[in-house]
């Protein structure tokens, strides 16, 4: 997603039914340690330890259509899995976006989120990270990583992008790619970064497909040395997800997380 400004937050780390591929033997790159994880091993609410929310409904600089809330209707935990689901409520959608921000925060490591993406023209679900502190000011000075990105009027192509204030779409010049991946509305995939102070690699079910290299230069093509922590939401319309449109006859849009897991070394 697209950040406006950059939050600002405390750096805290807390440790703390699936279909193939087995989450149990996801590969994970050499050297690392578990130090954070959501498995969803429990029903109601969202961990409160480990999650947070933003609330409001202001477009969220993208000209989103969704009311975020906090609500169990529009987040919620069962069956093992983490539910973020949009709803059209009479002709208004609302949602949730998740956050880690002044719960738990990392510099460097391997991020993994496996989950099954939603359906739907006009959907917008994105896994990404951004700092917890203004170290170099707000955004794009101080960096976004996307994780993961979708749009629904392309149901079968994932996006990544990191923005940085040399690279970032007010400017086209973000970097970014996109991968054909069959299947991620329907199955479970796992979408994970590994994050040094060298590179960010990009995987998707443990297989590399984009890197975006530390250039040696300063902040304004890496700001990527201070903490991030991790959001997770699903939003509705706005200049890229709404491009086409939103589908009249939706009602309806989950993304299901299987789990969330931090390592680092």
């Amino acid at each position: 997603m697209l950040a406006v400004a950059a939050a600002l937050g405390l750096s805290l780390v807390s440790c703390g039914a699936s279909s193939v591929p087995d989450p149990q033997g996801a590969w994970v790159p050499p050297g690392y340690r578990l130090v954070w994880q959501d498995e969803f091993n429990y029903s109601g609410a969202p961990d409160s330890e480990k999650w947070g929310y933003s609330t409001g409904g202001n477009g969220w600089g993208n000209a989103e259509v969704q009311f975020y809330t906090d609500k169990r209707t529009n987040s919620y935990v069962d069956k093992g899995r983490l539910v973020i689901r949009a709803v059209n409520e009479g002709g208004m959608w609302t949602s949730a976006r998740l956050k880690t921000q002044y719960k738990a925060d990392w510099t460097y490591g391997y991020i993994e989120v496996r989950a099954k993406l939603p359906q739907g023209v006009g959907t917008w679900p994105a896994i990404w990270m951004l700092p917890s502190f203004d170290t170099y000011g707000g955004w794009p000075r101080s960096g976004e990583i996307d994780i993961m990105e979708h749009v629904g009027f392309d149901p079968e192509v994932v996006h990544t992008t990191v923005h940085t204030l040399a690279y970032n779409h007010k400017n086209g010049t973000q970097k970014n790619h996109h991968e054909k991946i069959p299947g991620v509305t329907t199955g479970f995939h796992i979408y994970a970064i590994e994050w040094t102070p060298q590179f960010i690699q990009w995987y998707i079910d443990g297989k590399p497909f984009f890197r975006f290299d530390n250039e040696g230069k300063t902040f304004a093509e890496w700001p990527f040395d201070i903490p991030f922590y991790l959001i997770m939401n699903v939003a509705i319309g706005g200049t890229w997800g709404g491009q086409k449109g939103i589908d009249p006859k939706l009602k309806e849009a989950r993304m299901e997380v299987d789990y969330v897991r931090v390592y680092q070394k």
